[in-house]
């Protein structure tokens, strides 16, 4: 029998006082013309923490040492299809000190990049992240959260 697999991915949410960097997707095949954070999966031997401090890099061109990534919280979500690569966890980290300028590195996968007031977030963003964001917003954000499991 197969092992059980689930995808691994980091997220990191930018912060500037009130404000929160936004990429909006374009190209991609996922959620494309949705707002979404930096983000992508982990790689087979890479810790979730170095995925985090390389995604962002690649995508917005800012380092941010390891150290200075907070964890926000962990979302176990599926989609309920049953297929294997259904089944994601999500780490979602925050930052508020990075070298470097925030700039759009993937111009063909982002069409806009942006900072907004979580109380003024763009429209639409994807439903997993705004979910975060809120949370994040409101301070209620547990530190596990299980999205689209029965019961």
């Amino acid at each position: 029998m197969e092992r059980f697999q689930v995808v691994p991915a980091a997220y990191v949410v930018l912060r500037r006082g009130d404000e929160v960097l936004m990429l909006l997707r374009a190209n991609t095949g996922y959620m494309d013309g949705y707002w979404a954070v930096p983000a992508g999966h982990v790689e087979r031997g890479e810790s979730v923490l170095a995925a985090a401090r390389r995604e962002v890099l690649e995508e917005v061109g800012v380092d941010i040492d390891p150290a200075d990534l907070v964890p926000l919280t962990a979302m176990h979500r599926t989609g309920g299809n049953g297929d294997p690569i259904d089944q994601r966890v999500d780490f979602f980290f925050t930052a508020t000190r990075w070298t470097g300028e925030p700039t759009s590195m993937e111009p063909g996968k982002a069409d806009a990049l942006g900072w907004y007031r979580l109380d003024q977030l763009p429209e639409p963003v994807v439903p997993h992240e705004a979910r975060v964001l809120e949370g994040l917003r409101t301070g209620d954000l547990p530190p596990v959260i299980a999205e689209g499991f029965a019961g």
